[in-house]
């Protein structure tokens, strides 16, 4: 498999390969296992989840 970035995509995944003391491809490998992990999804079900249950909560934080 080939994958082509843009120039500024490129640029930003050796930025951050840096920061970490990491190779572009072991940062490139870890963000697609956490995107096909499902992790998003659980985590955008879990913040509904405290919206709704607790919507008369922040509702009141928030005054």
């Amino acid at each position: 498999m080939s994958l082509r970035l843009t120039d500024a995509e490129s640029d930003a995944l050796r930025k951050k390969a840096e920061e970490e003391g990491r190779s572009m491809q072991e940062v490139a490998r870890a963000a697609i296992a956490q995107y096909v992990s499902g992790r998003p999804q659980r985590l955008r079900a879990a913040i509904e989840r405290v919206r709704t249950e607790d919507s008369e909560l922040l509702e009141r934080l928030s005054r």
